[in-house]
């Protein structure tokens, strides 16, 4: 129990340490003149990932790499299946833009990609692993979207319904607080960095006691917890209509997660593939897979009974996974 809350508390810090970052973060983006768009589009929609990138640097510090995969691989099914699902319960999503309509695609262009970087060493009878240079490769990969978004922010008069919503939702204030950014970026990573130690360490100990692997304890305690600003963010959005945002929300922290929190993990050690680990990949793989025929095929519509189905789908992973721990 007090592992359990020990984890708690490291997400909290971890949230909080998140949201100081990217105030600050943003801010100070705006002294150097970056449109607020591209900060919309970069800063704010990374920023929610990165108690995830904080978690998985801490725990491949400390050599947890079972909780650095399944933290990632763990957020990444929870926002497409259980945020998702509740975003369009909550009221139906449907997306417009362009900008959405390509990202998805790249997410399962890079969610097919480690799968494949992680099943390699089955066709060699080696264990499956993240390396170094797969991860280089990822990294490689995240300068090609950020370029895309840079695109995106060039072209921002084509009308596109994403920019036109972040634009809406400007994330910047104009309170005296602002002057003082660089404080709450040092605020911002002693929390993250806190939190991340604090997590990490609770998690060992929770994995422990229940007598269960790392693995599964970043994939549906740490990976759930360390969402929770998508959730928010996704759910704000499907609340006030805005359904590009709330899906591109949920895209772009799957990106993130996938070119930027996974293989700075991998850069600092390569991360083995742990058992069950290629079963949770191609469930990630599928969900993304699923999405592309519901967006880009009649209305484009993820409704109240797709979203049930959707959550319907992560409890039942989560039985399977959880059930053949046993």
């Amino acid at each position: 129990m007090i592992s359990f809350l020990g984890i708690v508390l490291g997400v909290l810090l971890l949230i909080a340490g998140g949201a100081a970052l990217v105030s600050g973060a943003s801010h100070a983006a705006s002294k150097l003149g970056v449109s607020p768009m591209l900060i919309g589009l970069t800063i704010v929609g990374f920023g929610t990932s990165m108690p995830e990138l904080v978690v998985n640097v801490v725990g491949s510090i400390r050599g947890e790499t079972a909780l650095a995969f399944g933290n990632v691989i763990g957020s990444n099914i929870s926002n497409l299946a259980l945020i998702l699902g509740a975003a369009a319960f909550i009221r139906a999503i449907e997306i417009q833009g362009k900008v959405v309509r390509r990202e998805l695609p790249l997410l399962l262009l890079v969610t097919g990609i480690i799968t494949v970087m992680a099943a390699d060493g089955f066709f060699e009878n080696l264990p499956g692993r993240i390396g170094r240079i797969d991860s280089v490769v990822l990294l490689l990969l995240f300068l090609i979207f950020l370029y895309i978004a840079v695109v995106d922010v060039m072209n921002s008069n084509n009308g596109d319904t994403l920019i036109t919503e972040i634009s809406e939702n400007p994330v910047l204030d104009t309170s005296r607080t602002a002057r003082y950014y660089w404080l709450w970026i040092i605020l911002g990573f002693g929390l993250l960095f806190a939190g991340g130690e604090v997590t990490v360490r609770a998690s060992v100990a929770l994995s422990s006691q229940l007598g269960i692997s790392t693995t599964l304890v970043g994939l549906f305690v740490v990976a759930i917890g360390t969402s929770m600003p998508e959730l928010v963010t996704s759910i704000i959005a499907a609340l006030r209509g805005e359904s590009d945002l709330a899906l591109g929300n949920i895209i772009g922290s799957n990106l993130f997660n996938s070119l930027i929190v996974l293989p700075a993990s991998g850069v600092l050690g390569s991360i083995p593939v742990p058992k069950g680990g290629t079963f949770d990949l191609v469930i990630s793989l599928l969900l993304t897979a699923i999405l592309i025929p519901i967006f880009f095929v009649g209305r484009a519509k993820l409704g109240r009974s797709s979203g049930i189905v959707l959550m319907a789908i992560y409890v039942a992973y989560a039985i399977v996974r959880l059930g053949g721990h046993k």
